[in-house]
């Protein structure tokens, strides 16, 4: 599953982290799995991770034994909400305009 439309004009590597935890919503992700699943440098995962917390957009939760890093509700899409996964909205975002 992908971030809402409205999350998807972000850095590529912010579209990246939103993309991951979406997919693992209930669980959430570590930092380690998120750096895994972004493909970049701690360095450039740290500085999105900080954008992205200070927009509200992740909730980072540390009440367990390990920090958990989960999207805020909003940038979550519904149920059955499959406008993003069209292929060519998936073109539309690879492609630059």
């Amino acid at each position: 599953m992908r971030a809402k439309r409205e999350y998807r004009d972000r850095e590529e590597t912010q579209v990246a982290i939103l993309d991951a935890l979406v997919d693992r919503v209930d669980d959430g992700m570590t930092v380690f799995e998120l750096r895994a699943a972004a493909s970049v440098d701690i360095d450039r995962l740290e500085t999105a991770l900080a954008d992205l917390k200070a927009d509200d957009l992740i909730v980072v939760d540390g009440s367990s034994n390990e920090t958990v890093i989960k999207p805020a509700d909003r940038v979550v899409p519904e149920p059955g909400d499959t406008d993003d996964d069209t292929v060519v909205e998936r073109l539309r975002d690879r492609l630059p305009f």
